[in-house]
């Protein structure tokens, strides 16, 4: 099958004419480059384009022990949707880059399409073109997907002002469990993250783990098959209060380092009002984890981080749940930066929740760390 053939292979008829045409595609795969034309929208008014791209090497992001080819597809075009929800933009298309290796034979490639089509489906991003190559060893694939954003209002992440209330679009840590889950899984309960170079190495003694087996599901899924928040992103960025966005790839602690920065603020996160998903942190609990360790730096949840004026956040958390969608105050800005810290009730949760005439909460400064592809 020569390369022509294995693009139409992979490509031909999986996109409906009308999607195409909601997204604005004039000419799409087949040709020198694609034609499309601004999305029809009579009620956005004038709109700018939003542009990102995400590479994903086989054995840096993924192996045949944590990633069906089904969902390495999905998750190369989910990373790239979440940095167009970060802005607060309306993800549109995607061009697709594959360099495919002799052992990644046409079907296996064709099952990682299925995955990168599902997600484009459940997104409505249309799929117009990229390239394809050969490898002399691994897997490579690039996605760059263009979005859009009204004039004037993408959400940066230098925006962030002092009194600002610190927000998450759901609970960090649960990819990391994920991945630990499927790598302690492959390798009979020893390895673990250290496999990778990343995380605590800890492994848990019996596999499957008996306190978390039950929602080890939704741990695998977190890690397999990311959500990216864009519908509470369009709903947030609606408001006009949002000041600062930024999706989690890196870690918690790795995003909030990038807003106060970018903002030249502290970002004071609140332990106790960090999210935390119940089966991960049963599982960390097998594995002896610090959940907090996975929450602050283990990356690939794809939820949102972003700073909103305080007076609007308890509003905004009511819209979003009357659309079954989460979000949770979990900090605030403060002036002197840049930095961030973290604000834990340390006395409170020693005393089984009653609090000593000398209470008060112990503040730590969280590291600047999270993945870094160069160690740095």
């Amino acid at each position: 099958m020569d390369e022509f053939a294995r693009i139409r292979y992979w490509n031909e008829g999986r996109q409906s004419q009308l999607l195409l045409e909601r997204q604005g595609v004039v000419l799409g795969i087949g040709d020198d480059a694609a034609v499309v034309g601004m999305p029809p929208d009579k009620d956005a008014g004038r709109l700018e384009w939003l542009l990102a791209v995400d590479t994903m090497v086989e054995t840096v992001h993924f192996n045949d022990a944590t990633m069906e080819p089904e969902d390495i597809g999905w998750k190369a075009l989910a990373a790239n949707i979440s940095d167009i929800a970060a802005m607060g933009g309306v993800p549109r298309h995607a061009l697709v880059s594959v360099s495919v290796p002799k052992a990644w034979e046409p079907a296996r490639v064709r099952r990682l399409y299925d995955g990168l089509y599902a997600c484009a489906e459940r997104y409505g991003v249309a799929v117009i073109g990229g390239d394809t190559t050969s490898s002399p060893l691994h897997l490579v694939l690039a996605v760059t997907v263009t979005g859009t954003v009204e004039a004037g209002k993408a959400v940066r992440r230098a925006g962030a002002v002092p009194g600002d209330a610190v927000f998450a679009t759901g609970a960090a840590g649960m990819a990391a469990a994920g991945l630990h889950a499927l790598l302690a899984a492959a390798a009979g309960g020893s390895g673990g993250l250290a496999a990778l170079g990343g995380g605590t190495g800890a492994t848990p003694p019996l596999w499957p783990p008996p306190a978390a087996k039950g929602g080890m599901a939704a741990l695998v899924q977190a890690h397999r098959r990311p959500a990216p928040s864009v519908r509470a992103a369009r709903m947030l960025a609606a408001r006009g209060t949002v000041t600062s966005l930024n999706d989690v790839s890196d870690g918690l602690a790795s995003e909030a380092w990038e807003i106060a920065e970018a903002s030249g603020v502290t970002i004071a996160l609140r332990e106790s009002d960090l999210p935390r998903s119940g089966s991960m942190t049963a599982y960390a609990h097998d594995c002896g984890v610090d959940p907090l360790e996975w929450i602050l730096y283990g990356g690939e949840d794809y939820v949102l981080l972003g700073t909103m004026a305080a007076a609007d956040a308890q509003a905004a958390k009511a819209e979003l749940a009357e659309a079954g969608l989460p979000m949770y105050i979990i900090g605030e800005v403060e002036a002197v930066g840049p930095g961030v810290d973290l604000i834990r009730d340390l006395d409170h949760v020693q005393a089984g929740g009653r609090r000593g005439a000398g209470y008060s909460p112990v503040r730590e400064k969280v590291a600047k760390r999270g993945y870094n592809h160069f160690g740095g």
